[in-house]
């Protein structure tokens, strides 16, 4: 054997003795078989063999069985994001002709997804208020296929009365998907509760490390679950097992990091909730806050996500007081190790409800510094909203 040919070709290792508590990161594109016959029947060995890299190794069937486990679905499949796994279920669930439901509290890119992309191609989508309850039969109609849920909603954290809207459409053969990104299986199965798909921005709580993008989705059948599989393989949308294992590892401490950060946010919500110029706490675990009476009835915890209302008068200083933060980091996403402070505009999000909220709005996303630095840190942005500006 040359040289040239020993560079590519690695001599077998022996692996006797090697047990490793982590899951090795597997990459390919190219997968080799051991016989002209096994490549010729690469496709029919089901979802879970291998043929391809961008149909998935080891490691992203690693993620994909304990999320499903988490979930107690049929199984799941991995996507590049979590809006990817939005717009996969969208599109493989609904086809042109069919009516879309949403709640009108829905993650923003959801709403332009569906306002956008699915109106061109024939779907049509309407909203309804998140707080309806069983209430959500009558916005049914005979071309409803999928009813969308999202609970606790984006921006104000509203919380849906999901077993109640999942037997409204079961009595009427709709299938229900449910966003619980803010929950993660851990707080709240909506499969539990009869939902057909649930979806997990992973990137968020699972991640747990603002460090990756990854998406999932989980169903309660296989035939729902193949039709979403068919579609994201269509697409060739694949993930990278580096992203994977990092998810896999972030799932390690889920359950701590949910603990910390979800008593944590409870204990500074309330304190915000008493300050001056705070017109509301929108936290589920808060008594007062939309849903909170279901939230204590379904969900084992609260996650540390949360957003307040502040009185219209601190607008224009709003902006110098985000300058004051010092942990706290202004970004988007959340669930991660650091805490995030971002203003939200609802301005074009709501088109059938009208949230209480008349100043500016800020989500907080509590992460794993110590609680007391963090209210000082808060004091510290309260303190200069109140300043007198100089003259």
């Amino acid at each position: 054997m040359q040289e040239a040919t020993r560079c590519v070709h690695v001599p077998a290792v022996d692996r006797e003795g090697f047990a490793s508590l982590t899951v090795p990161v597997e990459r390919a594109s190219t997968i080799v078989f051991p016989t002209a016959e096994a490549f010729h029947n690469r496709h029919r060995n089901g979802p879970q063999s291998y043929s391809y890299g961008l149909y998935g190794t080891p490691t992203a069937r690693a993620l994909e069985g304990q999320l499903t486990s988490l979930s107690g679905g049929a199984g799941t499949v991995l996507v590049p994001s979590g809006q990817a796994a939005a717009m996969a279920t969208l599109l493989a669930l609904l086809q042109p002709g069919d009516h879309l439901l949403l709640p009108d509290t829905v993650y923003a890119p959801v709403r332009s997804l569906a306002d956008g992309y699915l109106k061109q191609i024939g779907i049509e989508a309407s909203y309804c208020d998140p707080m309806i309850s069983e209430g959500i039969g009558r916005h049914l109609r005979q071309t409803t296929r999928l009813v969308w849920v999202e609970s606790p909603g984006s921006g104000t954290f509203e919380v849906q009365d999901v077993p109640a809207i999942v037997k409204v459409a079961k009595d009427r053969g709709i299938l229900v998907a449910c966003d619980n990104t803010w929950a993660t299986p851990l707080l709240f199965n909506p499969l539990a509760v009869g939902a057909d798909v649930s979806i997990e921005a992973v990137s968020k709580h699972m991640g747990g490390h603002s460090d990756l993008l990854l998406g999932s989705v989980t169903a309660n059948e296989e035939a729902v679950l193949g039709r979403i599989r068919t579609l994201v393989r269509g697409f060739g949308l694949g993930v990278s097992p580096d992203d994977c294992f990092l998810a896999l590892r972030g799932l390690q401490t889920l359950s701590v990091r949910l603990r910390h950060q979800g008593q944590a946010g409870i204990r500074l919500a309330r304190w915000m909730s008493e300050l001056a110029g705070v017109e509301r706490v929108w936290h589920p675990a808060l008594p007062g806050s939309p849903g909170h009476e279901i939230w204590a009835r379904d969900f084992a915890g609260a996650a540390g996500v949360f957003s307040v209302s502040l009185s219209s008068r601190f607008s224009e200083r709003l902006d110098h007081a985000l300058g004051a933060l010092r942990l706290f980091q202004i970004g988007a996403s959340w669930g991660g190790a650091h805490s995030l402070a971002a203003p939200v505009d609802l301005t074009g999000q709501r088109t059938v409800t009208r949230p209480d909220v008349t100043g500016p709005l800020l989500r907080f996303s509590i992460g794993l510094e110590d609680e007391a630095d963090l209210k000082d840190d808060l004091a510290g942005f309260f303190a200069a909203l109140s300043a007198t500006p100089n003259t």
